[in-house]
């Protein structure tokens, strides 16, 4: 025990010295010498006061300061207060699912014409690949007669709830960077997600839950890892927390043997107090961001197993979704994505990964994994926005659905040869997404597609477009919602982005 005491003191002891230390105050006082100087002429080192300073317990902290994640009001009148956005992890065939093109059907196995092929780009796509037909037959479905393929029996029955968008484009190709892209609006690393940016500028209307939940299923987790679940520039207290269907929804959430409630509780007052000293000294936003991580972990271990146990649901609710309790599923997850809007979560983000139809094997042939795949999402989804329906929810929610990109109308043929099952290489020029929910026009349809699904030729929208949109429902300008780093104002849409009026109610 001595050993442990003696190295403890000794930290101390070289905290201390660092602390007084000129060379340490000369590195750290604001931004070095240059910042003792531009702080002589704008009222010291802490022109905005954002240094707290302490006596005993610390005083002056706003309840933004202290709990991050305190509810606020947008600027504009929202249409809705939470969402839950599901991503396909692979980028589904649209071709197969929503856009159909019978015109593609009458060319299948003809060669592609180059003039399509010319200046563009594939993942693997090489020389002359042939057209493929669609392998789904569609009907149109619902009051609104928008076309949907028999891979979705159940989600035909609420297809007047959605609006789709058919000429989605991105201009990335390969899944890690289509996928950062599509969740933080840039496919270079280090920009915040959508559901960091909707939870700083809303906070979360659950103080003991996360503002910001992901929910993985297919085995694996998306190709951009947690990346697409980050907080970015923006303070660590709102990136996602990622929480399972499977064995203790939070790792670590039992306390070991021996600590008590009581105990824990003291623990982290202790610690808590230290930081408010620190951040007192330091005003780094980090230490805020620590203590209320603190105390939402906290929290968590009586709010979080209530909210993600769904053997309680009754037993109609369980069979609508297709649940499988204790196993990790697309069902499973759905359910609770609806327990967790119901609780307050403001954004659910689902991962399902799978999707990534190249037709290298039967798993990623499009008339065998795709149907596959679609089987295992088609009874949550729909059930998801029925049970919000019938809840009341879905007036106060957006359910956003899609993929990073879509599939070409060419059959994949690797390397210049034909592969040995059907499948589609990436494609941004043309894919689809659909949104439900407040403020959108149910049964709508924006958009189109070539004769061959090749290409938008109407109504086409950008990602940034889809984020633009997504925030105007919550209430916010993309153009006027910001964060300051490095120097300037950033924001999801980036300089690009316009609201996709044509879906909205």
């Amino acid at each position: 025990m001595k050993p442990n005491i003696d190295r403890l003191i000794a930290e101390k002891i070289q905290r201390e010295l660092e602390v007084k230390t000129r060379r340490h105050f000369i590195k750290k006082c604001a931004t070095g010498m240059g910042g003792l100087a531009l702080g002589s002429i704008f009222m010291g080192c802490d022109p905005l006061g954002l240094t707290k300073k302490a006596s005993g317990a610390v005083s002056g902290f706003t309840e933004r300061d202290l709990n991050p994640l305190a509810t606020l009001p947008p600027p504009f009148s929202p249409r809705v207060k939470n969402v839950i956005y599901l991503h396909m992890a692979g980028a589904p065939s649209q071709l197969e699912m929503f856009d159909y093109k019978p015109e593609l059907a009458k060319l299948n196995n003809q060669e592609c014409p180059q003039s399509l092929l010319e200046g563009k780009k594939f993942a693997f796509i090489r020389g002359t690949p042939k057209l493929l037909g669609p392998q789904a037959t569609f009907k149109q479905e619902g009051e609104s007669g928008n076309w949907v393929s028999d891979n979705l029996p159940h989600f035909k029955k609420v297809v007047d709830e959605v609006a789709f968008l058919k000429a989605v484009h991105t201009d990335q190709f390969n899944h890690g960077l289509a996928q950062l892209f599509m969740h933080t609006g840039s496919p270079r690393l280090g920009r915040p997600s959508i559901g960091s940016w909707v939870t700083y500028g809303l906070g979360s209307e659950n103080q003991n839950l996360p503002g910001f939940v992901v929910l993985t299923s297919g085995g694996k987790a998306p190709s951009a890892g947690k990346s697409v679940w980050g907080s970015g520039f923006l303070p660590s207290v709102y990136q996602g927390v990622q929480c399972r269907s499977k064995g203790d929804p939070v790792l670590y959430i039992e306390d070991p043997d021996g600590i008590t409630r009581d105990l824990k509780k003291k623990t982290l007052q202790a610690i808590n107090e230290i930081n408010k000293k620190e951040y007192a000294k330091y005003a780094d936003p980090e230490i805020l961001a620590r203590i209320n991580q603190y105390e939402m972990a906290y929290r968590m271990q009586i709010a979080v197993p209530e909210v993600m146990n769904i053997n309680d649901e009754p037993q109609y609710i369980k069979e609508m979704y297709g649940v499988e309790p204790g196993k990790e599923s697309f069902a499973n997850n759905c359910l609770l994505a609806r327990k967790l809007v119901e609780d307050g979560v403001r954004f659910v983000q689902l991962f399902d990964w799978g999707w990534d139809a190249h037709g290298t094997d039967p798993s990623t042939a499009v008339d065998l994994g795709l149907k596959n795949k679609c089987r295992e999402i088609d009874r949550p989804m729909s059930a998801l926005l029925l049970d919000l329906k019938q809840r009341g929810l879905l007036e106060d929610t957006l359910v956003v659905w899609g993929g990073e990109f879509g599939r070409t109308p060419m059959q994949e043929n690797r390397e210049g040869k034909t592969m040995g099952f059907k499948g589609r290489d990436h494609h941004g020029d043309a894919f689809t997404m659909w949104m439900a929910g407040g403020g959108i026009k149910k049964g709508a349809s924006h958009g189109q597609t070539d004769a061959i699904g090749f290409s938008g030729v109407d109504g086409r929208v950008s990602v940034h477009d889809v984020h633009a949109t997504i925030l105007h429902l919550l209430g916010f300008d993309h153009e006027q919602f910001t964060f300051d780093f490095q120097g300037r104002p950033f924001r999801l849409t980036d300089v690009e982005g316009e609201v996709i009026h044509q879906i909205l109610a």
